[in-house]
């Protein structure tokens, strides 16, 4: 008898533990779920809202950040706006002729000199977004920048690199 009640005792105990392991573990992944979908909507809803304002909202903005960045005199505000004014505006023409081509119905992938001019198109404006920096910002601001420009590259990189992953 008394050899029974030890052994429902050592089963009740057994079980208290099984379960109390198995509301940590329900806890833990519950709590991962949540934190991935906090980074995933940050990610999206900045790029999401990207897309939904004007080539002028997104120079303004950029302008902003630049200044609180860089410390722009308001010569420089102007400056740096029209450029980026400019670059936005490429962007929607591209992205909208991109949305266009991807809804065709004979849509076809771009071949591998399709691709090459693309990419070379994509260096030559990169090229002369810096020419046009350089010649707007002071030496030490220009440096600052081409540092934030750096930073963002990698920063994208590592979440395209992320992405393949999965």
């Amino acid at each position: 008898m008394k050899n029974l009640k030890k052994s429902h005792h050592y089963i009740k105990n057994t079980n208290s533990v099984s379960k109390k392991i198995i509301l940590i573990a329900i806890a833990f992944v519950s709590l991962q779920a949540v934190a991935q979908e906090k980074r995933k909507g940050g990610e999206r809803g900045d790029r999401d809202m990207m897309k939904n304002l004007s080539a002028e909202e997104i120079a303004t903005l950029g302008t902003k950040k630049m200044t609180l960045a860089l410390d722009l005199s308001s010569t420089q505000q102007t400056q740096v706006e029209t450029v980026l004014l400019e670059q936005a505006k490429e962007r929607k023409a591209k992205m909208a002729e991109r949305e266009k081509a991807k809804n065709d119905d004979d849509a076809k992938k771009p071949t591998k000199e399709d691709r090459l001019k693309m990419r070379n198109a994509q260096l030559d404006s990169q090229i002369a977004m810096k020419q046009k920096m350089k010649s707007i910002l002071t030496a030490e601001q220009y440096e600052k920048w081409t540092e934030t420009q750096g930073k963002r590259k990698n920063k994208f990189k590592g979440k395209k690199g992320r992405k393949n992953n999965k």
